[in-house]
Formats: C-alpha cells, structure tokens, sequence
C-alpha cells in the first residue's frame, strides 16, 4: 500500500494549532471544502482549551497564499458581529500562513433541513438576520459590487457555459445580444438601493444553530444592489420553490426592511421587477462558475445543480419583453422552438 500523499499544509497547520493551543492533546478530521482552495478541519480537543472552554469543536480554517486571503473574512466577521448576526467568533489567527480558528457553528445546515414544514421559521430566521446586516450598510466599507466586478461575472456565463461547456461558438449577433441584455442588467442593478451584501447567502451557507442561523462562507461580502442576497436565498442553486412561495417570502422580507428603515423600493411590484432582474445577472453568473468548477477545476458535482438555476433564468426572460432575446438566444442553443409569454 503507497503511504499517503505528503500534505505540507496540513503538517505546518498541525504545528500553529499545537503552537496556538499549546498542547497534542486534539484530533482533526476534514469538516467540509467549498469552490475555492479553501479547506476547513473540525478539531476536537481531548481536554478543556483555554482559548474556549466550553467547546466541544472547533473549526480550522486552511487558506492558502497566495490564492486565498483570510483578511476579508476577518473584516466581514466584525462587521456580522456588530449587526448581530451569527458568525463564527475567530479564536485565533495567523493571516500570514492563512490559518483561522473558529467557532463551530455545528452541521446541518439549512439545506439538510429545509422541508414544506420547516421552510417559514428557517428563512424566516434568515430574513431577520440579512435585514439586521443591511440595516448597518455603509459606504466604503466593502468593496463596491460596481459596473466592472458585474460585467466580470456575467463574461463567466459566454466564457465558460456557453463556449466551454456547451461547445457553441456565438455569432457576432449573438454575441451583441448579450452585450445588450448584459448591459440592460448591469443599469438595472446598478440602480437599485445598495447595501451590504454576503453574495452566497443560500443554503449551504447558512448553518440551523442557536441563534439562527449561524452565516459562513461571507469573504467575498460587498457593497452593492439591495435584492442581490435574497436572490441567493429564495432562487437557491440548490433547492428549489414554487413561484408563489417565492413571492411570499420576498413580500415579508419587503414589508419588514420597510419597517426597519432598510432602503427598499416603496412599490412592491418594481421591487419584484429588481428581484428578477437581479436574479437574471446571478444565475448567469452561477451558470458560468459551475460550468468553470468542472472544466478548470474537476468539479464536476455543481453540472448537477445546473437545470434548477436554468429553469429560474428562463423563467424570468420569459416574463420582461426586453429580455426576450435572451430566451431567445437559450432556445437557439437547446434547439428549443422559442415561445414567449410576457407579463411585463
């Protein structure tokens, strides 16, 4: 039998826990790794620590430089705490290495345990947690989510799930389509009311815990369009409701951020439109990502989730006249007759 592959980040990760916690006395098993280089261990001590007395698990955080940088998830962690909402309290750090110890905020998460009975206290849960953040937005603390960062995640979409996995080579008025579509979400995001915003607030990410929910995976958290992150959690790449569900919960989000002073459009309706306008450019961009999982990186798991964020897309191209050419475009791809249905 070979022996195991030589690990030279596990081994000096090893040495800053026994260093940090000042003792061997602890086991490590791999917890979970998500769609960066990032790498996350649950430790489990064989005694009591002084850096947490009372816990029973920690998490350990493996970032490494130079393709990952802890140091916005430590800024957005404050910034979480401060507007009180459940993320993991950082025990220790060493930026330098990309190592962080963490709270455990435990193991299910809302994807394990979302059903038609427990969906309204859990995103319920989750609302009140996403407008308590919103509620403490100001400029300049985050990056901006601007023009540029949204172009270069929409270029994901041609890039990547069109050219590379689906193979099809667009035409110069293909190509012009989009540009068009592209730059008619770009204006429609840019315009709406902007705050801070996690960017994967879904379900994977959001962690059933006492209080709920425990938030992860907010590195990336930005300054930008006010509907982006209930997007991400009502039109979840990776579970799937109703259209009317959807709306339900989007209206008791809108009617509380109106009570809490959180800027949304006073008309429910053009929030709606903001929405799935907002929704369009994600799931775009979630195409391309998981498309670029699987071809650039050998993750092929995400192609799976494809069909529900394809489905959401053509869903709302099929309601705005304006985006048409869009579905259009889809249908040519997919060899689809192209039928439309506009609301708006």
């Amino acid at each position: 039998m070979l022996p195991p592959a030589a690990d030279p980040r596990h081994d000096a990760l090893a040495q800053w826990l026994v260093h940090t916690l000042g003792t061997t006395a602890f086991a490590l098993a791999s917890a979970s790794a998500d769609a960066s280089f990032r790498r996350y261990f649950r430790l489990t001590p064989a005694q009591s620590l002084a850096l947490a007395p009372a816990a029973a698990t920690l998490i350990v955080m493996d970032a490494p430089p130079p393709q990952e940088d802890c140091r916005p998830f430590v800024h957005v962690a404050a910034l979480l705490h401060a507007a009180d909402v459940h993320a993991p309290a950082i025990l220790a750090q060493d930026l330098q290495q990309g190592f962080l110890l963490l709270s455990d905020l435990g193991n299910t998460t809302y994807l394990d345990a979302l059903n038609d009975s427990t969906a309204r206290d859990l995103y319920m849960d989750a609302i009140d947690a996403l407008l308590r953040f919103q509620a403490t937005s100001c400029e300049g603390v985050l990056p901006a989510y601007n023009e540029a960062l949204l172009r270069r995640e929409l270029e994901l979409f041609p890039e990547w799930y069109v050219g590379r996995h689906r193979g099809h080579v667009l035409t110069t008025t293909e190509r012009a389509t989009l540009d068009r579509v592209f730059a008619l979400l770009i204006a429609n995001n840019l315009a709406q009311s902007q705050v801070f915003v996690h960017r994967d607030f879904h379900s994977r990410n959001l962690m059933v815990s006492a209080p709920n929910p425990g938030v992860l995976d907010f590195q990336d958290a930005v300054y930008g369009p006010i509907t982006y992150d209930l997007v991400s959690l009502l039109r979840d790449a990776y579970i799937g409701w109703d259209e009317a569900r959807q709306i339900d919960f989007a209206a008791r989000y809108w009617e509380r951020a109106r009570q809490a002073g959180v800027p949304v459009h006073e008309d429910f309706g053009a929030f709606w439109h903001d929405f799935e306008w907002m929704g369009v450019q994600r799931q775009l961009k979630v195409l391309g990502i998981f498309a670029r999982l699987c071809h650039r990186d050998g993750k092929d798991g995400y192609l799976k989730d494809l069909p529900l964020v394809m489905a959401y897309l053509r869903g709302a191209c099929a309601r705005y006249r304006r985006l048409e050419p869009l579905l259009a475009l889809l249908d040519a791809m997919d060899a689809r007759p192209h039928t439309v249905g506009y609301t708006f």
